[in-house]
């Protein structure tokens, strides 16, 4: 009970950092498109600023709960996908330092280059993660010694690109609505824009995605099993089209919100259909890491949920507290007085 109570929490936590997180990684990457001078782009910069800190504390806790309710899996992960996470480190700490270090110099190229540092840093975690957790659901190279038997290109096998491709699409989409719902006029209309262009691509890769997952997976086995569980893969459809919907009604807080829906359903889609796997093994399935077979003590479960319960209401206090803090639009007059961002 106590190793399927932490299987939920990490996906559920997985799934609230791709979409906190997504809008950051999604605008970051748009940032040479959406902006036309460098006051769109320091309001682009401003629009994300102070939200996306805080947003990869999910990613922290992610990991955390990874390392320490699932150590094995944790190591296995780390020693298998090392490559591909060292990217996304470095990639992140890019993005972070670019959004600290632009505005410190007042000169073209010195802000060209932070504003590279930020697409590159915010285009490869969108991309790595997805194809990540594409390769987690196809199964990984392990061997029944429980060894890797592969390297970063075994990872960008079609399957797995094409989960990158879709965690891009579905960033760059929700990036967008947040510059809609955080700006006014031509930037908004430009935004706007945007994620109507996009979605369609969107619509199209996940689709491909999902036949890809019916063909190269076992994820629909749960399903089939529990077909109660259909509605999750049946609420990512209905949000990502509504989606659509509220786009071309320019409701822009509302496409956030089903955007994030989209995010977080296509997310526990896969993670209910890996159940009980958290590390499948496509060379020896019993050598596979499962919520059961990679968990730490029963005491230390316990105690973790005591912590998890206690503080991460306060987590999503505090985050909730931020966005409210921060909800009025970015204007040019946000960003003519600081260089903050």
């Amino acid at each position: 009970m106590l190793e399927t109570t932490w299987f939920i929490l990490w996906g559920v936590l997985w799934s609230v950092y791709f979409m906190l997180d997504g809008y950051d990684l999604g605008l970051g990457s748009l940032l040479p498109f959406l902006a036309k001078n460098d006051t769109e782009r320091r309001i682009i910069h401003r629009a994300m600023g102070p939200f996306w800190d805080g947003n990869e504390v999910w990613l922290i806790t992610a990991g955390g709960v990874t390392f320490a309710a699932f150590p094995t899996t944790y190591a296995m992960m780390f020693s298998s996908l090392y490559s591909a996470l060292m990217l996304i480190l470095f990639a992140l700490i890019f993005r972070g330092v670019a959004l600290a270090f632009r505005g410190e110099v007042d000169n073209p190229r010195w802000k060209a280059f932070w504003d590279g540092c930020l697409v590159v840093g915010s285009f490869l975690p969108a991309l790595l993660f997805g194809v990540a957790f594409a390769n987690i659901f196809r199964g990984l190279p392990i061997d029944a010694a429980g060894i890797y038997r592969g390297n970063l290109f075994t990872l960008l096998n079609p399957y797995g690109l094409l989960g990158g491709v879709l965690f891009v699409c579905l960033f760059l989409v929700h990036g967008s609505l947040w510059l809609a719902v955080k700006t006014a006029g031509a930037l908004q209309a430009r935004a706007g824009a945007m994620a109507g262009r996009l979605w369609p691509v969107l619509l199209v890769v996940a689709a491909m995605f999902l036949l890809g997952t019916r063909t190269q997976t076992p994820l629909f086995n749960n399903y089939q099993a529990r077909p109660v569980l259909l509605l999750i893969p049946t609420l990512a459809v209905a949000s990502l089209i509504y989606t659509y919907v509220l786009i071309r009604r320019a409701a822009w807080w509302q496409a956030w919100f089903a955007s994030s829906l989209t995010i977080v359903s296509i997310t526990l889609f896969g993670v209910v259909g890996l159940y009980p796997n958290l590390f499948p093994s496509s060379l020896a399935p019993a050598a596979s890491l499962t919520a059961f077979n990679s968990a730490s003590s029963p005491l230390t479960l316990k105690i973790m949920l005591g912590v998890a319960l206690t503080f991460v209401p306060l987590v999503i206090a505090y985050q909730t507290w931020v966005h409210f803090l921060f909800k009025d639009k970015v204007t040019e007059q946000d960003v003519t007085y600081d260089e903050g961002y």
